[in-house]
């Protein structure tokens, strides 16, 4: 490892820590909730008519907009630990990206409350109770398939020797490193268009499409270290399932439905496949499965 090489991990390294510190969870978890209060109170005033006019301009007199805005910072959050992850397994990163996908469509539900008039109306308003309905079910079918998706990487095989997987391990710390800059840029670029008066984008969905490309960028990288057919099919395999999360987030909602929990059970099949049939290191023989979160 040369000395950029080095510094770059290094800086990785110190960035993880703090982020998945029990100290700046604790400090998030009570932001969260300030920010959720003070946009309550924000479009609150607005509804009161007690906000400066060119302020009120801006700002949403219907009080859901607060859900989905806090929301989309909860979101923001599992997107950071998301790169942090990408370093450990492929198969914690995919989970990763399916956690983000059943928040997404659950966002999706609270976003559609919009739509409604306040007090809630729920008279000629059949379509967007649909529209909730899907959207929470969708998002509770990913949830359960995660579950069996996560069961299922208990008995994953190990392939990797120490001094491979380690040179593997750093070469995916670089990547998260361009991805945790290319989503800052993104965030701030975002931001600046808001302030501007212009149109925004949809972060997250530009973000998966990033991801589609470092998942492919991963799969070449692990090529070098483990050229068998089976590591390239499941790593190839596991950016589908990204791609697919990232057309079911640009698709109506039933299509949406759709194709999040179809991208959920392709992942499935293939780590089950994967598992029981091109186990490259064997098991010891008779030995049971850890439980999940037990130790590996």
């Amino acid at each position: 490892m040369n000395r950029v090489t080095f510094s770059l991990v290094r800086v990785f390294d110190q960035a993880q820590a703090y982020v998945e510190s029990e100290a700046t969870r604790r400090r998030v978890g009570k932001g969260l909730i300030l920010f959720f209060l003070a946009a309550l109170s924000i479009i609150e005033l607005n509804t009161l008519g007690l906000l400066p006019e060119p302020l009120a301009a801006h700002v949403s007199m219907n009080r859901f907009h607060a859900v989905t805005h806090t929301f989309t910072l909860v979101l923001v959050l599992e997107v950071v630990d998301l790169v942090f992850s990408l370093p450990r397994s492929t198969s914690r990163a995919v989970a990763k990206q399916f956690e983000i996908l059943a928040l997404i469509l659950l966002r999706n539900s609270f976003k559609e409350l919009t739509n409604l008039p306040v007090p809630i109306e729920v008279m000629g308003h059949t379509d967007v109770l649909i529209r909730i309905g899907l959207n929470g079910v969708a998002a509770l079918t990913v949830f359960v398939l995660l579950g069996a998706y996560k069961y299922a990487q208990r008995c994953a095989p190990r392939h990797w020797a120490p001094e491979i997987l380690a040179k593997f391990i750093t070469s995916k710390k670089l990547v998260a490193l361009l991805v945790l800059g290319a989503f800052i840029f993104m965030g701030v670029y975002d931001a600046y268009l808001l302030l501007r008066g212009e149109p925004t984008f949809d972060i997250f969905h530009d973000f998966y499409t990033l991801l589609i490309f470092t998942d492919i960028l991963i799969v070449l990288i692990a090529q070098r270290y483990m050229p068998e057919f089976h590591a390239i099919f499941r790593n190839s395999g596991f950016a589908l399932s990204t791609l697919f999360i990232r057309m079911a987030l640009t698709a109506d909602t039933l299509l949406s439905v759709i194709m999040g929990v179809g991208a959920m059970l392709f992942a499935l099949g293939l780590t089950f496949a994967s598992n029981r049939f091109y186990a490259i290191t064997a098991r010891s023989a008779g030995a049971p499965c850890p439980l999940p979160g037990s130790p590996k």
